[in-house]
């Protein structure tokens, strides 16, 4: 099996967020995706068994379970791909349905199965900023709690000040208990800068990694969310800076069509490293 490193959402190797690929898994079972994952030892790593004609089936493992769809694993990948076998489209089909990736350039733009929102009960809303240690006061009240979905379950927490999201700090075991139970895969902690210039920062704990630098799912979700609720004007394309306060910068950029049922498009550099 050759095991490729790449950061994705970057382009430079010390920024982004970093994802095993291996571009040929074909066969082996998971008890050994498993363990390659955890032996990695990055948020997630992504093992393709293709299917011929640019196609393959996906699956993505973090170091303690697999998930149902990575971002940046899927950027990282589409690159590796690119640079292996030629630019062009991808199609790649995940647990969560089929995901379209277009590359050129060192770039990937994935685009994802139908987004969605829903309604985050007050006591489960509650628990969830006890566990932030944020209250409603540390809320952007033009940006409600939801949880929003894009391939994976995201609750996008949204702050009012930018200051109270560089100070991220958390209750790791109950955050990680209470995301197991509400299906959740990481939470979306947001500032917003302008009507389309974010700031996110997203923690991890069912993955065992306690943050990610870049998340591509959850920029996803963010945007399905902003779009159904009639947060932003349409089309619209978002950036969304990630990682900083971590000293590994990432640039997502998140695009949305008119449409609230279509897929969104995710689009970064990825950088192979060493």
């Amino acid at each position: 099996m050759e095991i490729l490193r790449y950061a994705a959402f970057t382009d430079d190797p010390a920024g982004g967020n970093p994802a095993g690929v291996v571009l040929d898994a074909t066969g082996l079972p998971d008890a050994d995706l498993q363990r390659v994952a955890a032996e990695v030892g990055y948020s997630e790593t992504a093992f393709l068994t293709p299917s011929g004609d640019r196609a393959a089936a996906v699956r993505y493992f973090s170091p303690r379970a697999e998930v149902p769809f990575c971002g940046h694993a899927t950027i990282a990948t589409a690159v590796a791909y690119a640079e292996r076998f030629g630019p062009g489209p991808i199609r790649l089909q995940a647990p969560v349905g089929e995901i379209r990736v277009d590359t050129a350039g060192g770039t990937a733009t994935l685009t994802t199965v139908a987004p969605a929102t829903r309604a985050i009960s007050a006591e489960t809303a509650a628990r969830l900023l006890g566990t932030l240690r944020y209250t409603t006061g540390d809320l952007d009240p033009d940006l409600p709690l939801r949880a929003a979905f894009a391939g994976a379950w995201h609750p996008i927490v949204a702050l009012r000040d930018r200051a109270r999201l560089a100070a991220l700090d958390y209750d790791e075991p109950a955050l990680a208990a209470l995301m197991a139970e509400q299906d959740w895969t990481t939470v979306a902690v947001v500032w917003r800068e302008s009507a389309t210039v974010l700031h996110a920062r997203n923690p991890f704990p069912p993955g065992g990694v306690w943050e990610d630098p870049a998340t591509g799912a959850a920029a996803a979700a963010l945007g399905g969310y902003l779009r159904e609720l009639g947060l932003v004007a349409l089309p619209a394309d978002l950036t969304i800076h990630q990682g900083a306060d971590l000293g590994r910068p990432s640039l997502l950029h998140v695009g949305l069509d008119a449409d609230v049922t279509a897929g969104v498009r995710v689009t970064g550099r990825a950088v192979a490293l060493a």
